[in-house]
């Protein structure tokens, strides 16, 4: 019997020109290596040619809003409970005055650098190579059943990571974590894992893992939706 080809994932934390990306990347589950860099087109090398990851878990809108309002995977998210930043019109995006959507632009530029090889997922399950949107947040919150608090990222992220039989030490900031959680979203939808999913592909289609038979919908947390990341 031919064994199967192992299965290489990449998770990635998205930030503005100062900070960069931060990349992790997992074979059949265990982690192989991470990247940090601020050029587009190196890292989708890296992704492709260096890595030849099979599927791409990426923490940054892939989608842009039509009318200003948010997405249905961000209504989604908010009416679970679920804090969410809303994504502003492309234009908006480019217009606002501080930059303050520079790192959703930063976003864009990979999930175009990456349609090539790894097209946007439009449904599940994963059959071939692909990206998607995840959000290390709503992550948390689903293999927390609700709990996830952004005073105590740092600690629940590192606590899932762990559970996931991940060693936390190369990991050494907030970006490297998400990164991996990132990873791991991507890990669980590419090997068929349970996961959940919001919005659709014409307006950006989230994917988050889910612990196995928990309820689609857990407990809604107590306090009113404001942004996360």
């Amino acid at each position: 019997m031919t064994a199967s080809p192992p299965l290489t994932v990449i998770g990635i934390d998205v930030g503005g020109q100062r900070k960069g990306f931060h990349a992790v990347a997992l074979r059949d589950g265990a982690y192989i290596s991470q990247l940090a860099s601020r050029e587009v087109e190196r890292l989708a090398l890296w992704c492709r040619d260096v890595m030849a990851a099979t599927v791409i878990a990426i923490d940054a809108p892939c989608r842009w809003s039509s009318d200003g309002q948010p997405r249905p995977c961000e209504r989604e998210l908010l009416r679970q409970g679920i804090r969410c930043f809303t994504s502003p019109t492309r234009a908006q995006a480019i217009a606002h005055p501080t930059d303050y959507f520079g790192w959703m632009l930063r976003g864009e530029a990979l999930f175009q650098a990456l349609e090539g090889s790894h097209p946007l997922l439009a449904s599940l399950p994963i059959r071939d190579p692909s990206c998607f949107e995840t959000f290390p947040h709503a992550i948390t919150w689903h293999l927390r059943g609700g709990n996830a608090n952004a005073a105590q990222k740092h600690g629940q992220r590192r606590e899932l990571l762990v559970q996931f039989g991940l060693d936390p030490t190369p990991f050494t900031r907030i970006d490297w974590i998400d990164a991996a959680l990132c990873a791991v979203a991507a890990h669980q939808a590419a090997s068929g894992g349970a996961c959940i999913t919001f919005g659709d592909a014409a307006t950006g289609l989230v994917v988050v893992p889910a612990q196995p038979g928990a309820p689609e919908t857990p407990r809604s947390a107590q306090n009113p939706p404001v942004c996360q990341h």
